[in-house]
């Protein structure tokens, strides 16, 4: 592999795993930079889908790079959701096109699928390398200006996770992003050709598996595999910005503390979105009493997606949540490496001693009657509405 291949050319934190090559990304500045490379090393083939994707310093910053490997000859794509990106006016993306990029919303008029939204964050460079994670295209994920390191940042600079794919891996990613397309500038709005796109979906069968999820009444092809895998794990960490699951879920978590699983859940203690957090901790009384510990994140604002379970590895763009879960497009990668869990789980293992641990004690000191009525129509509302009109109510948390 020669120098160029990565925006990362060190071997540091790099893993080889069925043929690929696998590092994950964690400071916003090495995010930022790996994000910029994958682009401005593209040769042929740039493909993008951003559930947000601002008008802002990043926005424009990333879109600059986009035009510019236009310029160069690189067939460029952009998707992005229509109700996520609403911040940046249509117009905005105009210079893509106008220089050749072609550029497309999901579900951008009311139709049956209006109200799915697809979460993804992907990004595709000539169908070898390829980043995805929980992060958006915006300052809120890497500072404005972008910011050099990770202790100094600001509470209101969302702490994410990201991860490179390069190698063979990334070609059945860059299958699903051609179907993806044809949806989108073909039949977009058609809820069942989704559905069907979603449903016939196959991730493949090594250690490399990408795990779709849409709009179902069933859990999400990735959701399925977690509580499989759950079923027979000795240890189980999960990192969610976002965690309010049905009970079939929650009851799979109660059973895995139960028979003695080593077990962490790592959850917001700060948000821009109250309701969040509130619906949270309606659940933590039944999951406290079965012996699960659970921390609340206390530096800045939680949006990682990350969930370890012994050797087996799941990172991308789902919340542990019912839309995540049931309703929203989404993408989790399912790796199957001892080595890079454990390197996955020393992250875990530094959140949590940058969080409070959640004690019966200190939870029965917030559960008071209004609190408890604030979590249980918190949960509710963030059940149905998309995120970005529950971070507007702040009805759910009260310290």
């Amino acid at each position: 592999m020669t120098e160029a291949a990565t925006p990362d050319s060190s071997e540091e934190n790099w893993f080889d795993v069925e043929g690929s090559r696998l590092k994950l990304v964690h400071r916003p500045a090495d995010r930022l930079t790996s994000l910029m490379s994958l682009i401005e090393q593209a040769k042929s083939k740039l493909k993008l889908f951003f559930y947000m994707f601002e008008g802002d310093e990043t926005g424009r910053l990333v879109l600059n790079a986009l035009i510019e490997a236009c310029k160069r000859g690189v067939a460029v794509e952009l998707m992005v959701d229509s109700f996520g990106s609403n911040g940046a006016p249509r117009h905005f993306f105009a210079p893509l096109e106008h220089v050749g990029g072609r550029f497309a919303i999901f579900s951008p008029h009311l139709s049956t699928s209006y109200f799915v939204r697809n979460h993804q964050k992907i990004l595709i460079s000539d169908n070898r390398r390829a980043m995805l994670g929980g992060f958006n295209i915006s300052n809120d994920y890497f500072g404005s200006p972008p910011v050099e390191g990770l202790d100094d940042i600001d509470e209101k600079v969302w702490e994410d996770l990201g991860i490179i794919i390069d190698g063979p891996g990334v070609a059945k990613l860059a299958n699903y992003y051609q179907r993806l397309s044809d949806w989108v500038n073909d039949t977009n709005g058609q809820i069942h050709l989704l559905q069907k796109m979603v449903r016939q979906w196959e991730p493949g069968e090594g250690k490399l598996r990408w795990l779709l999820g849409g709009p179902s009444n069933k859990l999400s092809r990735w959701a399925q595999a977690v509580k499989t895998d759950l079923e027979f794990g000795q240890r189980f960490d999960l990192v969610s910005a976002y965690f309010s699951p049905g009970q079939g879920l929650l009851r799979r978590i109660a059973q895995f503390a139960k028979r003695d699983g080593q077990e962490r859940l790592v959850l917001a203690g700060k948000s821009d979105n109250g309701a969040t957090i509130g619906a949270s901790r309606l659940l933590y009384g039944y999951l406290l009493k079965r012996g699960v510990r659970i921390f609340e994140f206390q530096p800045r604002r939680l949006h990682t997606k990350l969930i370890i379970i012994d050797d087996v590895t799941y990172i991308g763009s789902a919340n542990f949540d019912v839309r995540s879960l049931f309703i929203n497009v989404e993408m989790m990668l399912r790796i199957e490496d001892n080595a890079f869990a454990d390197h996955a789980r020393s992250l875990v293992d530094d959140m949590c001693d940058n969080s409070l641990l959640i004690t019966k004690e200190l939870h029965n000191t917030r559960k008071g009657l209004l609190n408890r009525l604030r979590w249980l129509l918190s949960y509710f509302v963030v059940s149905i509405l998309d995120y970005t009109v529950t971070r507007r109510l702040n009805f759910g948390v009260k310290k």
